[in-house]
Order: structure tokens, then C-alpha cells, then sequence
């Protein structure tokens, strides 16, 4: 199979279109066909390991000190169909539309992925009728994360919720599914996200002002 095996750490160039083996799933997992994935700002950050030493010095160690061996394949984030299963699945069968992560393990820029049917660190899942793969993809991280910490607080209809940054990934769904728990959101982000944030269903707006690390007066918005 094709995949973008990442060589080096460094710019995008060290990503590199090679010919790889193509997995064979385990008996408790399934062979995903990738139709989409996305580039995210942790696969950017991870490839060029320019992260905080308490970060990027476990990291290195892990993933390996000179270049990428533990990992040779980036990608948090996909959608497409089951292409196999192993014999002990079975809530999937071949030709189910999915999507999901892999976990910490990534490996979805490449043109098939092997992952348990459930447990581990990753998650499959299945993919709504209505959604394409592009759309599908971008969805599990951030949708996710939004979930757990909106779950973790509990969240009641009528409850204000402010959403920090909810411009981003997480913030979007966040966002939304604060709405969808019936709660009065006030989403804070940059001018330029504005027009977004406000299509996206916030129920107020408001113009603020905040002080960037230029110490200049920015603009960030509350909706």
C-alpha cells in the first residue's frame, strides 16, 4: 500500500510517498479502506518535535532520538469502509462506512489502517448515512474531546456555558454540543473566526477586547 512514511523530523519534505506493507488484521480487529483524513496542528507540532522540553524530550525518546522509528506514519483522524475483519469480530462486516482514531499510535496517512474493534486507545465507529468522508474525518478528535469535558461537567438546560478558544477544533463542537445540552453559550475567539462562530448557532453576541502578547488591544468576540 501507498503511505506517507515520515522519514525525519523536521519540515513537510521529510514526509515522504513510499510503497509499505499493507497490515493484516488480528482476530479482534479491522482492515479500514482510508478514504480521508486530516492534517492537524498535533501532527504538524509532532513531525517537527518542536514542543516543550517536558514534552518533546518523551516524546523523541519514544517515538525515537535520531529519527521517527516507533512511528512512521502520521494521522490522528479518519473515515472510510471496513475492507476485512479478523475472525473474533463482530459488530463490523466488510463494507461498513466508518470513521474514528487510531490513538496514540496515528498511522492514517496511508491507504489502510488495522485497529481493535473495541478497547485499546483508538475507536471505530460508525459513519452517519448523511456525512461524506471529508466531513466524517474531521470530527473524531475534536468532537471527542468536547464530549468528555462537556459529560465531565454535567452540564443542565438553561446553564451558561462559556467556550474559550472556540474557534478551534474542540471549541467548535464544544460549542454545539453545549447547545444541544440546552445550555446559553458565550463562545470567545479572534474577530476573523467570528463569522463562523456565529453560523455555527451561538445564541448571544457581544464585541470584547483583550490584551495579546504584544501587549496591543486585540479583539476577541463573545456570541
Amino acid at each position: 500500500m501507498k503511505a506517507m512514511v515520515w522519514t525525519r523530523y523536521g519540515p513537510p519534505e521529510v514526509l515522504q510517498l513510499q510503497e509499505v506493507k499493507t497490515p493484516i488484521p488480528k482476530d479482534n480487529q479491522v482492515r479500514i479502506r482510508i478514504r480521508a483524513t486530516t492534517v492537524t496542528a498535533g501532527d504538524c507540532e509532532m513531525r517537527k518535535l518542536r514542543l516543550p522540553l517536558f514534552l518533546g524530550l518523551p516524546m523523541r525518546v519514544y517515538a525515537g532520538i535520531r529519527k521517527p522509528v516507533r512511528i512512521t506514519v502520521l494521522g490522528q483522524e479518519f473515515a472510510g469502509e471496513i475492507e476485512s475483519v479478523g475472525k473474533d469480530v463482530t459488530g463490523f462486516a466488510a463494507g461498513d462506512r466508518v470513521f474514528g482514531a487510531p490513538g496514540f499510535g496515528l498511522g492514517c496517512y496511508a491507504e489502510y489502517i488495522c485497529l481493535p474493534e473495541a478497547g485499546g486507545d483508538g475507536v471505530v465507529a460508525a459513519m452517519p448515512a448523511s456525512m461524506s468522508h471529508e466531513e466524517a474525518a474531521a470530527v473524531p478528535f475534536g468532537a471527542m474531546e468536547a464530549l468528555h469535558f462537556l459529560k465531565r461537567a454535567h452540564i443542565r438546560p438553561g446553564e451558561q456555558v462559556l467556550v474559550n478558544g472556540a474557534g478551534g477544533s474542540i471549541g467548535t463542537f464544544g460549542v454545539q454540543l453545549a447547545k444541544h445540552y440546552g445550555a446559553e453559550v458565550t463562545a470567545v475567539d479572534s474577530e476573523g473566526k467570528l463569522g463562523m462562530l456565529r453560523s455555527i448557532g451561538p445564541i448571544h453576541w457581544s464585541r470584547q477586547r483583550r490584551l495579546t502578547g504584544t501587549s496591543r488591544p486585540g479583539r476577541s468576540w463573545g456570541i
